[in-house]
């Protein structure tokens, strides 16, 4: 097994706060995989998070990179930025400056490897073969999230080791090559048995996995391991916001927007997302317009004003250790699987 893991369990990266240190190090002390996540973060803050969880552990961990995508329509921004208007000055704030950058992803691609992370991961698109290589000759695993049997393929040419299949269930970014509207949006099983189909490399299943059953489903259905976000939000070692963290227990459906950041990615609905359902794909453009309402919206206390990403089993999620979170989940899988065990033998 390419990750070497004790319990088919990887804590997802979840940008903007929620994967801690201590999050990523208790899912690995517990047998899983944790992650951290590069995303929004500048490379020093990313080399004293990486050093943090050595810190607590000596297990093998993760970090994700976000790969930059291609510029934003100008003329869309701008009407986005108008749009928006009236909500800053409800808030008395100032909209952000809709910049472009790529997040110093070659630098922290570097200082990954200059730190010899065990496992690094890629989302949005798809890291340079030189890179990958590079990671390789410093020992890492390299992952690619895909969405698409066509992603699937692609990542493969780079020289990746395993890819991080999400399903159109996951909360938060949507994490494939392209932002396109319909593409991508297979449901998690149908999209892990056709990325079987077309490459031959392990795969790791991520989108609406939230307790031990479903960790055997996917296992089933030939993934190596299951990759949990949403489950992880209301674990304590999480950096999930008090108000998120509460939501995150009730029945609320989930929708697909980019009026947060310009990318699509899954939440709770709230006002914002709703009356904002035509925000362009422009990220990180929108991500740094945005980012003053949030930031007043949170302060305020006013969940329907910021994003609050969740898969659609967010009502699964519980509050415990994520420690204990990891061996329920693999003790529930293995139940699972030898509940069902008995019904193959039959004539």
């Amino acid at each position: 097994m390419v990750l070497q893991l004790r319990r088919p369990v990887v804590q997802a990266p979840m940008a903007g706060g929620p994967s801690t240190p201590a999050l990523a190090a208790a899912v690995s002390e517990a047998g899983g995989l944790g992650s951290l996540a590069a995303g929004y973060r500048t490379p020093d803050a990313v080399r004293e998070e990486v050093r943090a969880v050595r810190a607590l552990t000596g297990e093998r961990f993760a970090v994700n990179v976000f790969v930059p995508g291609p510029p934003a329509d100008a003329a869309a921004l701008a009407r986005y930025a108008e749009e928006l208007r009236p909500e800053a000055a409800r808030r008395g704030v100032a909209l952000g400056e809709p910049r472009r950058d790529d997040d110093a992803w070659e630098a922290k691609v570097a200082l990954l490897a200059e730190e010899r992370v065990p496992v690094v991961s890629f989302t949005f698109g798809l890291p340079r073969p030189d890179m990958v290589a590079a990671l390789h000759d410093a020992g890492s695993t390299v992952l690619v999230t895909v969405t698409t049997p066509e992603e699937a393929v692609a990542a493969r040419g780079t020289g990746a080791d395993a890819l991080v299949v999400q399903g159109v269930e996951a909360g938060g970014h949507r994490g494939g090559l392209a932002d396109r509207d319909g593409e991508g949006e297979v449901g998690l099983l149908a999209l892990l048995r056709l990325v079987a189909r077309a490459v031959d490399l392990p795969l790791v299943a991520s989108g609406g996995i939230a307790d031990g059953a479903a960790v055997a489903a996917v296992l089933v259905a030939g993934a190596e391991a299951a990759q949990l976000g949403t489950a992880f939000l209301r674990c304590p070692e999480a950096g999930t916001g008090a108000a998120h963290r509460a939501a995150l227990g009730t029945s609320g459906p989930t929708a697909l927007t980019r009026a947060f950041s310009g990318r699509r990615a899954r939440g709770l609905v709230n006002r914002f997302l709703t009356e904002h359902p035509g925000a362009p794909a422009a990220y990180p453009e929108v991500h740094h317009l945005t980012s003053p309402l949030r930031a007043a919206a949170r302060e305020a206390g006013d969940d329907g004003g910021y994003n609050m990403w969740a898969g659609q089993a967010h009502p699964l999620a519980e509050a415990v250790p994520a420690a204990d979170l990891v061996r329920r989940l693999d003790d529930d899988a293995r139940a699972a699987l030898a509940r069902v065990h008995p019904r193959t033998d039959r004539a």
